[in-house]
């Protein structure tokens, strides 16, 4: 688990690991950056409480550095990703377990259930469980058990990480996607289970929401750089809306009609944000459409900027949505 500024939801995070009905031996590796809150201070209290709980360093504050730090700290076969935003579901190391021996699979994990507080948290938590918002993804809105891209965070064996040497230190983001697309690359199955849930807590500010989407996307432009078989056209969808946003919106003070693209979009993510929010509570469905506008705008922003010189190292311990 790699960690940075995560005071208030690591208690949960940890709790939720070690109140798992895993027959076996457990332990919980909190990997902790330089955080500007008390994460440190928790992590220890923690430990002190549970032997259980092992707590090491991450000085750089990058995910991917934080993520094998732990994993050489780790005294098992069997390496269970999780972050500082996220609740195991019950059951879920166990069951995880069982799908590796029955499936002989290299990772295993299943939905990202996104569920949010307040309103603009929680129409964030629905875009994200929404085609409409990141994509169609089973990790997102699930499907069938069996072999996919990618998965949620993941159970892993460790002989595989060791094969393929851990997560690459050069993606500050989307780390998890490209260590799955090597596992894939070495004949490795990464596998997909609907009953593997892990709960997902949102950004909560329409700021912090902006700069994740925003380095995810030029995050996800550094995976196509180094595997250029893997861009498609649903990673091509936001940044081709901004561009016909943007073109529209500054073509238009030449010849008006352009303002249909920008109008155009307008409309689609209203409509769409108020039909997929249509269960929820008023104050939900009337920030819905500025969410999936800002979600795709700002990836598809970040995407076309790209991370530019190796990009800025973003939050550890946090999984931005992978796509």
């Amino acid at each position: 688990m790699p960690i940075l500024d995560e005071e208030h939801h690591l208690p949960e995070a940890v709790g939720s690991v070690l109140a798992q009905d895993y027959p076996g031996p457990m332990e919980v590796v909190v990997a902790v950056g330089p955080s500007r809150d008390r994460t440190r201070e928790v992590a220890d209290e923690l430990a002190a409480r549970d032997p259980r709980v092992l707590v090491v360093d991450n000085r750089s504050g990058r995910t991917p550095d934080g993520l094998n730090a732990a994993i050489a700290a780790a005294h098992h076969d069997v390496l269970v990703r999780m972050d500082g935003h996220g609740a195991l579901s019950d059951g879920y190391v166990r069951r995880a377990v069982e799908v590796l021996a029955e499936t002989g699979a290299a990772n295993v994990g299943g939905v990202m259930l996104a569920q949010g507080v307040g309103d603009l948290q929680q129409a964030v938590a629905v875009a994200m469980r929404s085609p409409l918002g990141i994509g169609g993804a089973r990790f997102h809105v699930g499907g069938e058990a069996g072999p996919a891209d990618t998965v949620y965070l993941g159970v892993f064996r460790r002989e595989w990480l060791e094969r393929v040497g851990g997560y690459d230190t050069r993606f500050t983001r989307a780390q998890d996607w490209e260590l799955n697309h090597r596992i894939r690359e070495a004949g490795g199955v990464v596998w997909f289970d609907p009953s593997l849930t892990v709960t997902y807590r949102p950004r909560a500010t329409w700021g912090a929401l902006a700069r994740q989407f925003w380095t995810t996307g030029q995050w996800r432009r550094q995976v196509v750089r180094h595997h250029p078989g893997t861009l498609n056209r649903r990673y091509l969808a936001p940044p081709v809306a901004v561009t016909l946003v943007a073109a529209g919106a500054v073509g238009g003070l030449a010849w008006r009609p352009l303002w249909v693209l920008p109008a155009g979009y307008a409309a689609a993510v209203t409509l769409g944000g108020w039909f997929i929010a249509r269960h929820e509570r008023p104050g939900v469905a009337a920030r819905m459409p500025g969410v999936l506008a800002t979600m795709h705008l700002t990836w598809g922003a970040g995407f076309l900027r790209g991370p530019g010189g190796g990009g800025t190292p973003g939050p550890g311990g946090e999984t931005a949505p992978p796509g």
